[in-house]
């Protein structure tokens, strides 16, 4: 397995923000008013995700506005000029990706695959493996045949991040959102405004025509600033390039990270009126990449359950559920299921959610959707309402591995406001995008218990592929029927929601609250009325947690923090006696959780990945076309190992085999 490198990058914390007027347009849906009109395409081109781009005795150089064609010199030998461009080649950008399909090739030094690397490639054609500076160039003889022939340089500009064929949003990708915005095809406004007309046509709409078929409502709230956003993403992608991944992307995030251009509801209407003056941590990281915010997701409330249940901005007494995009009579899963409703529908590029116990992994099962739980650690929690703070995480919900990568490189980073970040330093890669190597199976011993393996016959089948789908690109599969002795304890330790909550609560309200905000404890959130009817009972209990019962559980020799750690040192010597790089289990059954699976990593703060397996089918009995999920967990501050293996495991089964896109929610007509 590759070694994680040290140097984090930190993210700049909080920047100042604007903010704009608030309008309610719809029941449980509020936003800044966007313009409608302006900075629409007329039509949508299904895209062929793919460019081929002729080659012939000139190369195409990317530049801004288009393609740029430049003279092939004419001499065998031409290689020999390499090492100057290598040594002239300026040292890669902030966000650096790092992905080895897009990189292996460079010839210039700068990590990444451009016009000058074509250039290179394109003066050297007709050089053989017997030139003088062959070496310079070998690497990107892709065909092995000794000689660089137009074919290399067509496969080399292959590499570059740059698409000027058609444009789909419907599944797009973070690289072909980029490809295309770099060739100029679309623009961050554009794309800012498809998916804000994606919402506006689908998330409160009934378009499943089943009798029992409900609206997604994955969406509370969306940005009256993002087209504002994506305009200085543009700006700047026209001055500066490419600065990073996410530049112009745009981004819904769980409505319980407080964003400074939009209220911060936890989906309680208790709080409709939370406009905090601060961006959370991870928003302000994403903020710093020239991501655009679009939207804030719906959740259960408080991000207590599975349901994703919320009262925002509705009257009192009343709530939503979210749906799921590919049978809208189920639950979208929680208590990210906003998020995970709005990234497999297609309303936003990526998603993020927080997991406590299973809420941004249970939302990626339900929706055929990449989740990653990181390390309690690697990303601050400042400015997230918090469930449990011993156990809360924040992390990506993405389409692909790829774009989970992605994401996670622009949220981590050390933050004075969470103590526990500290212990990250020297164990963040320069970007998890480097340990996206569709060989990273190879050569890795991989566990599973046996008793974790749901009978469901979905479920079953799919694990039961997928460990051939992982013996046959090189793991060895390590069967475990008889875990060690604490295992099971491991499984069994209970949440941290019941008695930290109140704790944890009021932390975040004397720190973050609107003061205009007048339900400041459990006792305000029960005497406004305004919250989900069904809650009541679990908010009265929760408010008699007394500050001795808190610390008996989650104080420093706490009963709970002291099996979190025990339950962390058993599985990290559960790795390292049997040698395994990770332990895998299914991340659910359809639309349904499975026994204590989600237990596993919250009850040792160990990072775990979850990645679509496929789909149940009409054989199976079970609900035809609902997604079941594989997870990874491995050691802490393992992310990139983890995600490599997810991206190796993805790249093998076929992303649009193991995933699916929903059919109801396809292009919108054109017009």
């Amino acid at each position: 397995m590759s070694a994680l490198r040290p140097g984090a990058r930190q993210a700049p914390l909080r920047p100042g923000a604007r903010q704009a007027p608030l309008r309610a347009d719809s029941p449980g849906h509020v936003s800044p008013a966007p313009d409608s009109t302006s900075h629409r395409r007329t039509s949508l081109v299904p895209s062929t995700r793919r460019r081929a781009l002729a080659a012939t005795t000139v190369t195409c150089a990317l530049a801004l506005g288009g393609l740029v064609a430049v003279p092939a010199a004419n001499a065998a030998d031409a290689a020999a000029g390499t090492d100057t461009a290598a040594a002239a080649a300026p040292a890669p950008a902030a966000g650096t990706f790092l992905a080895p399909y897009w990189v292996e090739l460079d010839l210039t030094g700068d990590r990444q695959v451009t016009a000058d690397d074509l250039e290179v490639l394109s003066s050297a054609l007709g050089a053989t493996s017997a030139s003088p500076a062959w070496d310079q160039v070998a690497v990107a003889d892709t065909d092995a045949d000794g000689v660089v022939t137009v074919s290399d340089v067509a496969a080399l500009s292959q590499r570059i991040v740059y698409d000027d064929g058609p444009f789909e949003i419907v599944e797009a990708s973070v690289v072909e959102m980029q490809a295309a915005m770099n060739a100029g095809v679309t623009t961050s406004v554009e794309l800012t405004q498809d998916y804000l007309d994606r919402i506006a046509a689908y998330d409160t709409a009934k378009v499943d025509p089943a009798s029992n078929g409900r609206p997604l409502r994955s969406i509370i709230t969306t940005s009256g600033v993002a087209l504002a956003a994506a305009a200085a993403a543009d700006a700047t992608r026209a001055s500066d390039g490419m600065t990073d991944m996410l530049l112009g992307v745009p981004i819904a995030v769980k409505d319980n990270y407080d964003t400074v251009d939009m209220p911060t509801t936890g989906g309680c209407g208790c709080w409709d009126g939370n406009q905090t003056t601060t961006d959370a941590a991870m928003v302000a990281g994403l903020r710093a990449s020239g991501a655009v915010i679009l939207a804030k997701a719906s959740l259960d409330e408080f991000a207590f359950g599975f349901a994703s249940e919320f009262s925002s901005y509705q009257p009192a007494g009343t709530s939503t559920l979210v749906a799921s995009p590919y049978v809208t009579s189920q639950t979208a899963g929680g208590s990210s299921g906003g998020t995970g409703a709005a990234i497999a529908a297609n309303l936003a590029g990526i998603g993020f959610g927080t997991d406590t116990g299973g809420s941004i992994r249970i939302p990626s099962s339900f929706n055929q959707l990449v989740g990653v739980r990181p390390t309690v650690g690697l990303a601050s929690r400042d400015g997230i309402i918090p469930l449990a703070l011993s156990q809360d995480t924040g992390g990506p919900i993405a389409r692909t591995v790829t774009d989970a990568a992605v994401a996670l490189d622009s949220v981590t980073g050390v933050d004075a406001a969470d103590p526990v970040t500290a212990e990250q330093q020297g164990l963040v890669p320069e970007s998890y995008t480097s340990f996206l190597d569709a060989d990273a199976l190879a050569g890795t011993r991989i566990g599973y218990v046996t008793s974790m393996v749901s009978t469901n016959r979905t479920t079953a089948r799919l694990f039961a592929e997928a460990l051939v789908t992982l013996q046959a690109q090189g793991a060895t599969v390590v069967p475990i029927s008889a875990p060690p002795s604490g295992f099971a304890a491991v499984l069994a330790e209970g949440s941290g929601s019941t008695n930290e909550f109140k704790h944890d609560l009021d932390a975040y309200v004397a720190r973050h609250l609107a003061p205009n905000v007048e339900a400041r404890s459990l006792q305000g959130v029960l005497a406004s009325g305004k919250y989900v009817p069904s809650r009541a009972g679990t908010y009265r209990s929760r408010d008699a947690v007394t500050e001795a019962t808190y610390q008996g559980w989650a104080g420093p020799t706490g009963t709970h923090t002291t099996a979190i750690a025990n339950g962390h040192a058993l599985v990290t010597a559960m790795l390292e006696d049997q040698d395994l790089d990770t332990l895998i289990y299914p991340s659910g059954n359809p639309y349904a959780a499975f026994s204590t699976n989600m237990r596993l990593s919250p009850n040792t703060g160990m990072p775990a990945v979850t990645v679509p397996m496929g789909q149940a089918t009409d054989a199976d009995g079970t609900v035809t076309g609902a997604g079941v999920n594989l997870e990874f967990l491995g050691r802490d501050y393992a992310e990139g190992d983890l995600l490599g293996l997810a991206y190796a495991f993805e790249q093998a089964t076929g992303p649009s085999q193991s995933r699916t896109a929903p059919g109801l929610y396809g292009p919108l007509p054109a017009g």
